[in-house]
């Protein structure tokens, strides 16, 4: 008979832990959804009074993971587990790598705890399902807080000023002042920070219900303009009030950025979405109101944007259709110029439900009649260019034919009244 591994559960390693003379606890995320009533997603696990050796003699599956610190892979319950051994800290340079770790059987969870980056953070849960919470962390759940868990440690890591922008998107709570204006002391070291550290905290955050609030966050620190200029360039950028009532084009890039999230378009559609309008933000002065040309603007400051950042290649495509096509899509009336949009978003780098999602957040939810019907009007293109192609034609006067064809397949789908008239737009 074939031997089957036994998974082991969480029960099982707190028990070996603690029979082998140390104390385990399941910590930092997990915990902090506990308290918030919310389904644990990740669960990180932290080893106090026990040296690595001796976790590697009682687990030798586990892989080491961490190079400046130990920190394990295991599986437990099924899923493979960060397990970090309690650890203390001291700032030796700049940036996240920065500084020296030490862990050691003496070092509690509370000094473990304490070097983290917010109190809801800094919560752990022991293996009789005790919280320990020394810094307050349930509390700030309870009052919707955001809170560096100590001025002195949360600077160790400057991106932990990101990190805290991205909490209150994330769970809708609010940063409180004295961190901050913390997050606002992290500006120089967080210029020499990896992009990609960076860029993992906009994705979590625009894949939030608001990330508006990363961005308001980051403008009430004073590091908007560092990590985002072109985003602080739409502050004070006025436009025609009877298009827009809610101000200037940061306040409806915000608006149309959590309308996108909030109609669940993926993070890089929302990322799409933020950047909409961002050629507004080069508008010359003596042109405002009005935005004429916002849109070769935007795609002109893309590749700078996407170079900053380190975005991937399919979000920085995906911006660029939004940035070229937003406008239009809702304004394009003949059928020749509807018919190259819908080829267009069938051969592009964003998805048809995506886009549509874009251009309901930015026109208050209304969007035109080909976007609305688009499997109809893709059904006669696909009619028209399956009949046969004359065989006098030649290289791109077939692909010119088809097309021709195809525009009028659909003006006289739209001639016969098929099309609903009720086209959203500005």
């Amino acid at each position: 008979m074939r031997n089957r591994r036994t998974r082991m559960n969480e029960s099982e390693f707190f028990k070996k832990i603690r029979e082998a003379g140390g104390r385990g606890y399941l910590a930092g995320g997990a915990v902090r959804d506990m308290v918030m009533g919310r389904a644990a997603h990740d669960r990180d696990y932290l080893v106090c009074g026990m040296l690595p050796d001796e976790f590697t003699a009682l687990f030798p599956v586990a892989r080491r993971a961490g190079k400046s610190f130990p920190v394990f892979l295991l599986e437990i319950g099924g899923a493979v587990c960060e397990v970090a051994f309690a650890r203390i800290e001291r700032k030796t340079g700049r940036g996240y790598s920065g500084f020296e770790a030490r862990c050691g059987r003496d070092i509690t969870v509370e000094q473990d705890l304490v070097r983290r980056d917010t109190t809801i953070n800094s919560m752990a849960m022991d293996d009789e399902g005790r919280i320990i919470d020394p810094y307050g962390g349930a509390a700030d759940v309870g009052r919707k807080i955001i809170r560096a868990t100590s001025a002195a440690h949360f600077a160790e890591d400057p991106v932990r000023a990101l990190r805290a922008a991205r909490q209150a998107a994330q769970f809708g709570f609010e940063i409180e002042p004295a961190t901050l204006a913390l997050m606002g002391r992290c500006a120089e070291e967080l210029r020499a920070e990896p992009a990609e550290r960076k860029f993992a905290e906009l994705e979590k955050a625009l894949a939030s219900r608001a990330p508006s609030r990363y961005f308001r966050a980051l403008l009430a620190s004073g590091l908007l303009a560092q990590e985002f200029p072109h985003a602080a360039a739409l502050i004070g950028k006025s436009q025609p009030p009877e298009y827009h009532p809610e101000g200037d084009a940061f306040e409806h890039t915000m608006l149309v950025t959590d309308a996108a999230a909030a109609r669940g378009a993926s993070p890089e559609a929302v990322f799409a979405a933020l950047l909409h309008d961002i050629g507004k933000g080069t508008t010359p002065e003596d042109m405002l109101p009005h935005h004429y040309g916002h849109e070769e603007r935007g795609l002109a400051l893309l590749p700078e944007i996407a170079a900053a950042l380190k975005i991937p290649k399919r979000w920085r495509k995906c911006a660029e259709f939004v940035i070229r096509e937003h406008m239009r899509a809702s304004l394009v009336k003949s059928p020749a110029k509807i018919r190259d949009l819908v080829r267009a978003l069938e051969n592009g780098h964003i998805s048809r439900r995506d886009f549509e999602i874009v251009v309901a957040a930015d026109n208050a939810g209304k969007i035109p009649d080909w976007l609305a019907r688009y499997d109809e009007y893709l059904a006669v293109l696909k009619s028209a260019a399956a009949a046969p192609i004359p065989e006098r034609l030649r290289g791109a006067q077939i692909g010119e034919h088809i097309r021709s064809r195809e525009a009028q397949a659909l003006k006289e789908f739209m001639m016969n009244g098929k099309t609903d008239k009720r086209v959203g737009g500005r």
